[in-house]
């Protein structure tokens, strides 16, 4: 089943920084601390596994703030999100300004033929492929401190703060994240330029589709 919350973190950045060898456990992120009425909140971004061979995926673009309504308008703090395309949740497949391209309207055509065309038409936007240490120098630039972030994701549970900073749906069947697809809950990573648009990162897993379907399962 989807997350039982998933939401939005506005503020502002105050630090981030890689985990250390000793600290990084069995996924290795860039964390960032983000300032917010409530306090500092922590935030994980996970950019790669470091014990399996699992790859990481991501990647940078930038978009208009009115892209992102109603979410840029929101005040400082965490606030949950319908799981809906109206709401200001994200999902890399499906929102506009997300997606790798237009979506491809019903075609008569096998379904091995559709892929293929639905593939072809995908080279603005490609997904980059690397280590983590590629990831996490792909993410810092556009983590300036001082810049206004939103930060999508699942909060936790005790204390401030948010994880699953990732695509959450297209994990496949058997997997131990197979329960926790679901559509438009995606998370990522966004900060405010000067002139008033949005840098944004996004970043999934090397075993996560492309193409799920309404439950957020791999087709």
């Amino acid at each position: 089943m989807p997350f039982d919350h998933y939401g939005v973190l506005s503020g502002t950045l105050r630090q981030h920084f890689r985990d250390t060898p000793d600290t990084q456990g069995a996924w290795f992120h860039v964390n960032l601390r983000v300032d917010a009425p409530a306090g500092r909140y922590k935030c994980a971004v996970d950019v790669d596994s470091h014990d399996s061979a699992t790859g990481v995926q991501w990647k940078v673009l930038t978009v208009d703030a009115s892209a992102l309504a109603p979410v840029a308008a929101l005040a400082p703090g965490y606030h949950e999100l319908d799981r809906t395309s109206g709401s200001g949740a994200l999902d890399y497949i499906r929102h506009p300004a997300l997606r790798d391209h237009p979506r491809l309207p019903p075609l008569p055509l096998p379904r091995r033929l559709w892929d293929l065309l639905d593939r072809l038409l995908r080279s603005s936007r490609p997904w980059q492929s690397g280590s983590n240490l590629d990831a996490a120098l792909a993410l810092e630039p556009l983590l300036v401190v001082g810049r206004p972030i939103l930060v999508f994701g699942e909060p936790f549970t005790d204390g401030l703060g948010m994880h699953n900073i990732h695509q959450n749906q297209g994990d496949p069947y058997g997997s131990d994240w197979w329960p926790e697809n679901g559509i438009w809950q995606d998370g990522a990573t966004l900060t405010r330029r000067p002139d008033g648009r949005y840098d944004v990162f996004l970043n999934k897993f090397s075993t996560q589709k492309d193409h799920t379907d309404s439950n957020g399962h791999p087709l």
